[in-house]
C-alpha cells in the first residue's frame, strides 16, 4: 500500500497542529452536547434513572465500537478512521437535535458506536512520537481537548438560554462536519513511521538509514479488523492487562461522578444551564492544565509506579471528603485534586501501554483502552442514577472511597519492591 510521507519538520508540524485543532473541535462539540442532554432529556420526560439508562446505552455502543475502532485504524489508516469517527459524531448530534421523544433520544446513541475521535487523534500522535516524548505529546493533545471542554459549555449554555437545546445539538453537528473536511483534506492515509528524526527536527539532512525506514512503514497486511485473536494476544503482553485493570477500577467511581454531575447540579443544587456550564468549564480547565503541563513535569521527575500510588491516595481522600460536603462550591473544591489525579493517571497508563506493544498495533491497544473507559460508561450512569434516586449524592463519595482504597492496597502490594 502506498503511504503519503510527511517526514519533514514543516509537514510533520502541520499534521500535529491539524490533529490538535480537530481535538479542540471534538471536545467543544461534545461539551455542548454534555451541557444540553440533561435538559433535553428532562423536557422529553426523563427522570435521573432514565437519564442514566440513556448514558449507559451510549456506553454500550462505544464499548463494542471501541474494541474494533483502533484495529480499524491500524488496518485502513488514520485518515479513514478519523473521518468515520467525525461523521458518526455529526450524525449523533443531528439525531439528538431532531429527537422529539424518548425512543428517538435513545436511538441517537447508536452512532456513538463509531464516535472515537479522541482514539483516532491518539493514534496519529502515537505514530508521530517516540517513546520518550509520547507521554508529554499525548498530554498536549489532552490540552487541546481541554480547551474545547472549557469553551463548549459556555457555547452550549448560551445557545440553550437564547435559542433551544435542539439548536445547540445542531451547532455541535456543524462543528463535527468541519472536522470531517479538515481530516480528509490534510491527514495522510497512514501515519505509521512518519515521525521525524531528531536530525530532521534540527533541519539536518536525514541519514540513508532514516530514509530507508520511511519507505516501508509497518502495515497489517492480510489482517482483519475483526481479528479477535490478535486483540487477545495483546492482552497477554506483560503490563498491558495490569494497566487496563487499573484504568477500569479507577475509572468507575469517577465515571459515576462525571456522568451524573450535570443532573446533580440541576436536581440537587438547582443550578440553571449556564451556571452548570461554568462548573463543567472549571473542571475542564483543571484537566487541561494537568494533562497539558503537569504530566510532562511529573513523568520527568517521578516513576510511573510512584505516580500511580500517589494518584490513588488522592482518590481515596477526595472521595471521602466528597461524601461529607453538601454545598456545590465545596464539591468543586474537593473535586479539584480528584480531577488532577485522574488526568495524570489517564495519560500515564495510556503512554505506558503504547510503549510495550509493537508499533504496528498501537491503534489496537488505544482502542482497547478506550473500550475500558466505555465499559465504565455503561455501568456508571445507571449506577449513578440509582444511587442518586435511592440514596443521595453523598453515596458517590462513599463508593468512590471504598473502590479507590481497595485498588490502592492492591497497587501498593504489587509495587512494593
Amino acid at each position: 500500500m502506498k503511504v503519503e510521507v510527511v517526514r519533514t519538520p514543516r509537514k510533520w508540524s502541520c499534521l500535529v497542529i491539524n490533529v490538535h485543532i480537530n481535538m479542540f473541535l471534538y471536545a467543544t462539540c461534545w461539551a455542548i452536547q454534555t451541557n444540553t442532554l440533561p435538559y433535553l432529556s428532562k423536557n422529553l420526560g426523563a427522570d435521573p434513572l432514565i437519564f442514566g439508562y440513556l448514558q449507559s446505552t451510549c456506553g454500550v455502543a462505544q464499548l463494542f465500537g471501541g474494541i474494533l475502532f483502533g484495529r480499524f485504524g491500524d488496518v485502513f489508516g488514520s485518515r479513514v478512521a478519523l473521518t468515520l469517527a467525525f461523521l458518526a459524531a455529526a450524525m449523533y448530534y443531528f439525531m439528538l437535535g431532531a429527537a422529539y421523544s424518548l425512543p428517538m433520544l435513545f436511538a441517537s446513541s447508536l452512532p456513538s458506536l463509531l464516535m472515537h475521535c479522541m482514539t483516532g487523534g491518539q493514534m496519529v500522535i502515537t505514530d508521530l512520537t517516540d517513546s520518550e516524548r509520547r507521554a508529554d505529546a499525548l498530554g498536549k493533545l489532552w490540552l487541546s481537548y481541554g480547551m474545547g471542554s472549557v469553551i463548549g459549555p459556555f457555547i452550549g449554555g448560551f445557545v440553550n438560554k437564547h435559542y433551544s437545546e435542539q439548536t445547540a445539538a445542531f451547532v455541535a453537528c456543524a462543528g463535527s462536519m468541519l472536522s470531517v473536511v479538515l481530516v480528509w483534506c490534510f491527514v495522510p492515509h497512514n501515519t505509521k513511521k512518519l515521525a521525524p528524526t531528531a536530525a530532521e527536527l534540527d533541519d539536518v539532512e536525514p541519514s540513508d538509514q532514516d530514509k530507508e525506514a520511511v519507505k516501508e512503514p509497518p502495515e497489517n497486511k492480510g489482517s482483519s479488523v475483526c481479528d479477535i485473536k490478535k486483540l487477545f494476544r495483546l492482552l497477554t503482553i506483560p503490563d498491558v492487562g495490569f494497566f487496563l485493570a487499573v484504568k477500569a477500577l479507577s475509572g468507575m467511581p469517577y465515571a459515576v461522578f462525571q456522568s451524573m454531575f450535570p443532573v446533580v447540579a440541576m436536581t440537587v443544587f438547582n443550578l440553571p444551564a449556564d451556571k452548570n456550564g461554568y462548573i463543567l468549564s472549571y473542571q475542564a480547565v483543571l484537566t487541561m492544565l494537568s494533562q497539558g503541563f503537569g504530566v510532562g513535569f511529573l513523568t520527568s521527575r517521578f516513576s510511573d509506579g510512584a505516580l500511580l500510588k500517589f494518584c490513588f491516595v488522592i482518590f481515596t481522600l477526595s472521595y471521602l471528603l466528597m461524601a461529607l460536603v453538601k454545598d456545590v462550591i465545596l464539591v468543586c473544591i474537593v473535586s479539584t485534586p480528584l480531577t488532577i489525579g485522574v488526568a495524570v493517571l489517564v495519560v500515564t497508563t495510556t503512554s505506558e501501554m503504547t510503549k510495550v506493544i509493537p508499533e504496528a498495533d498501537t491503534g489496537s491497544i488505544l482502542g482497547l483502552s478506550m473500550a475500558v473507559d466505555s465499559l465504565g460508561g455503561i455501568i456508571s450512569p445507571t449506577l449513578g442514577g440509582f444511587l442518586l434516586k435511592t440514596v443521595g449524592f453523598y453515596a458517590f463519595g462513599y463508593q468512590g472511597c471504598i473502590c479507590s482504597l481497595l485498588v490502592a492496597i492492591a497497587l501498593f502490594w504489587k509495587l512494593k519492591d
